[in-house]
């Protein structure tokens, strides 16, 4: 029994934010003077105020109370995290810099962790860094621990690591991340295929009638068998691939290498295994250069044009799919704003081709709607090419309103 009091007061002075036992340690030992101290309890407040402010309301109690958790949270978090849990480094950091900056800095940790990437797929990411809409989730992080920070930050490393190795193997073949944004495929499907396409000496990435013919001669120059695919020679690791990829890279290399003796098999069809097999569907990237494809696989024109229009007819749908076309993007019949806009950058980039969607028009529409289609899409360049290509329009504005009144944009 005597030790019990001594053992529970080790435990609760243990339980302190990590700033409280930096500043007891501070002024324990001589780091922390008066000055100091009386410096931290001024701007304090004024944290207070400001997160309070932030976050909701800074006139009422509950909402500065809240915000003073908040402030001690942050500045526990930058402490411990920069310092690795070191009281002498921690005293010292709140001896050299104001005590804002500490909470300024728990605060710049928490953003970078919301803008990261949560999952690998491309069409769930946004590039924007941490905006308005992330305030939510930042009065969320704002109160959590340090090892919570951490185990997420470690998920969300990995996660950046495969997208950045993505985007990296994609630009080597001759695509952006604004291209893997439109098409919204998983990381690791792009550097599956990024990895087979280097192992059959192509240089860019396939659309579908390329990733077949690549497959068939993968399957005529190797053997069916799981001797014969784990031994694949070609699949290695890029010899210029970032180091800090290679982790990521090989793990899914090693996938592919567990996919080889299913892919090889010749008795199934390539469309089949990877269009309609449930485990491979998704798992590997092709571009859908939907002109090339359809011509490929359906040269019956009604077939094409209803595949082409998914049956819409209306004019705004139509133009739609003409546009992207012209844009030499896979071709829809409706976009989301995000695609709208990722549209726009591309034709400004790559340019806008009004007759590639001429030409889709003869050789696919249905004759007798033909003239009438061509009338609409020459009304429509006449009116459109200038905003679409404008120099002037820096914030898409004006290029956006057009396509939402002439095309079909949705939410």
């Amino acid at each position: 029994m005597p030790h019990t009091a001594p053992h529970h007061a080790v435990s609760t002075y243990d339980a302190r934010p990590f700033f409280e036992k930096a500043l007891v340690y501070g002024v324990q030992h001589g780091i922390l003077n008066q000055a100091r101290l009386d410096a931290i309890c001024a701007d304090a407040p004024k944290g207070m105020v400001q997160i309070a402010r932030y976050f909701g309301n800074e006139f009422l109690r509950p909402e500065l109370e809240k915000a003073r958790e908040r402030m001690v949270n942050l500045v526990s978090l930058y402490l411990e995290s920069s310092t690795s849990g070191d009281l002498r480094q921690a005293a010292e950091s709140l001896r050299d810099h104001s005590f804002l900056s500490r909470s300024k800095g728990g605060s710049d940790m928490l953003k970078a962790l919301i803008a990261m990437p949560q999952n690998s797929h491309f069409g769930m990411n946004e590039h924007t860094g941490f905006t308005d809409a992330h305030i939510p989730l930042l009065a969320k992080w704002s109160l959590r621990s340090l090892p919570e920070y951490q185990q997420e930050l470690a998920l969300r490393s990995q996660v950046a690591q495969v997208v950045d190795a993505a985007v990296w193997l994609a630009e080597q073949m001759g695509l952006d991340v604004e291209a893997l944004e439109e098409a919204g495929k998983d990381a690791e499907a792009v550097i599956r295929t990024a990895l087979l396409a280097r192992a059959c000496k192509r240089t860019e990435m396939p659309d579908w009638v390329a990733f077949e013919k690549m497959v068939g001669a993968l399957r005529k120059k190797h053997a069916a068998s799981a001797k014969a695919a784990a031994s694949l020679p070609a699949l290695t690791l890029p010899m210029d691939l970032p180091p800090a990829f290679l982790p990521a890279v090989e793990a899914v290399r090693q996938s592919v290498l567990a996919d080889l003796p299913r892919m090889l098999d010749a008795a199934v069809p390539v469309r089949k295994l990877f269009d309609q097999t449930p485990a491979f569907m998704g798992r590997y990237f092709w571009l859908e250069d939907g002109l090339n494809a359809v011509d490929h696989f359906d040269r019956t024109i009604s077939a094409q044009w209803d595949k082409a229009t998914s049956g819409h007819s209306d004019d705004g749908s139509l133009l739609t799919l003409f546009v992207c076309v012209a844009a030499g993007s896979a071709p829809k019949t409706v976009l989301t704003e995000k695609s709208a806009a990722t549209l726009v950058r591309r034709i400004r980039k790559s340019g806008f081709q009004p007759e590639l969607a001429r030409q889709f028009i003869v050789h696919h529409a249905p004759a007798p709607h033909q003239h009438d289609y061509l009338q609409l899409w020459d009304s429509f360049v006449e009116e459109a090419q200038p905003t679409l290509l404008s120099e002037f329009d820096y914030a898409l504005k004006d290029a956006l309103a057009l396509l939402r009144r002439e095309c079909s944009v949705g939410p």
